[in-house]
């Protein structure tokens, strides 16, 4: 992927993200929606830096070629993202929300694996409407009356 490619997919993952997560806190939190906002945008801006890393250096050990990975591999993916992400996401919580670190530990591993599937389905879905709608099909310089 280009630079521009993988800001693209990051920053489409987020929206994305924030829209269902921001739903969810509204309906099952009883925190202030400003605060849930404010922490969910700190949190997104975090999750992005660290997509954008994470990415480049799995894709220089797996390869570029997103459409053969396997689902073993794609769940590799997810599970190495969020393990990473974990470690700065509580203290960002405990802090904001003044909550303990077990129930921030047991949101976070919520919240992870909410990740974790929504991960693995948007990257095959990006993986394959970028195939299908993004990528210019090869052009034949064959044409029927050379044969």
């Amino acid at each position: 992927m280009t630079i521009k490619e993988r800001i693209l997919h990051t920053v489409l993952f987020e929206v994305f993200a924030l829209v269902i997560l921001m739903g969810a806190a509204t309906i099952f939190t009883r925190h202030n929606p400003a605060v849930v906002g404010g922490l969910s945008v700190v949190m997104s801006l975090i999750a992005m830096a660290w997509n954008y890393v994470y990415n480049v250096i799995f894709d220089k050990f797996v390869g570029e070629d997103r459409l053969s990975r396997t689902v073993k591999t794609r769940i590799l993916h997810g599970l190495g993202f969020e393990g990473g992400l974990i470690f700065v996401t509580i203290p960002v919580l405990m802090w904001v929300l003044q909550l303990d670190f077990w129930t921030v530990l047991i949101l976070d591993l919520g919240i992870v694996i909410f990740f974790l599937v929504y991960a693995i389905i948007y990257n095959w879905a990006y993986d394959h409407v970028k195939a299908k709608f993004l990528t210019k099909p090869i052009q034949s310089n064959i044409r029927v009356s050379d044969c």
